[in-house]
């Protein structure tokens, strides 16, 4: 019986409503999975492509009954081509040196973790988190993931991490941090910018980033990714003849 349980997919729950951490004065509401046995791998591309989320191993979407503002969006790697100003982005922080490496936590990441969120989420839930629960949150992970770590030539110094989910089609971005007194570098948005050249280079044809909310101005950056595409009841359509703009 309990090897039954472990390898079927169908065991999804609803969470009860709480407070949408995007659009106060609105409640959420999550559907649910455990991504777990010898099929997580699997579950976990096909549950992205139809719009999930991973965290720690959960899998998750909103199902919010009176509200769809949060839309699954995706990069069309082979198609993007950076603007102008990501162009320049990309030139202002060539000096850094990339590496991929394990998804293990360490002290230096949490560092400049804690950082972040003091400067940018101060008065989120993640800005109490304990090296105990950054390190779960990088390490208990089902399925292969990643670390991309920046630093600076120079010194060597961790200016930014993403932790990066492998998928058959491409990479996931699960979080991404960086330097808050470098922010004047955009970091964050080179770091999309590197992982869809990776993935072009790796012969793989999409970035998931997650969801993108029209209301929230800490999302806007998502739609500066073109070709940009949206997953809607037809299925991914580019963001531009999707109506949701």
């Amino acid at each position: 019986m309990k090897q039954s349980f472990v390898n079927r997919p169908e065991f999804f729950f609803t969470t009860a409503p709480l407070p949408c951490p995007y659009l106060p004065g609105r409640m959420e509401r999550r559907l649910v999975t455990e991504l777990i046995g010898t099929r997580a791998t699997e579950m976990h591309d096909a549950l992205s492509r139809a719009g999930f989320r991973r965290s720690h191993n959960i899998a998750y979407a909103p199902i919010c009954p009176s509200c769809s503002a949060c839309v699954p969006v995706r990069i069309d790697a082979f198609g993007f081509f950076p603007s102008r100003t990501q162009r320049r982005i990309a030139r202002a922080n060539s000096n850094l040196v990339i590496d991929r490496v394990a998804a293990e936590a360490t002290l230096e990441q949490f560092t400049l973790f804690e950082a972040y969120q003091a400067a940018r989420h101060g008065d989120g839930d993640m800005a109490t988190m304990t090296f105990r629960d950054y390190r779960l949150m990088i390490e208990d992970s089902p399925i292969e993931t990643f670390m991309v770590e920046f630093r600076d030539a120079a010194d060597s110094r961790l200016v930014g991490a993403c932790l990066t989910d492998q998928m058959s089609d491409g990479y996931s971005a699960v979080y991404s941090y960086f330097a808050p007194d470098l922010d004047r570098r955009s970091l964050g948005i080179y770091m999309v910018l590197w992982l869809a050249e990776r993935a072009r280079l790796d012969g793989l044809p999409y970035i998931y980033l997650g969801y993108w909310i029209k209301e929230t101005r800490k999302m806007s950056y998502k739609r500066q990714f073109r070709p940009l595409e949206a997953l809607t009841p037809a299925g991914w359509t580019p963001i531009e003849a999707s109506g949701l703009l």
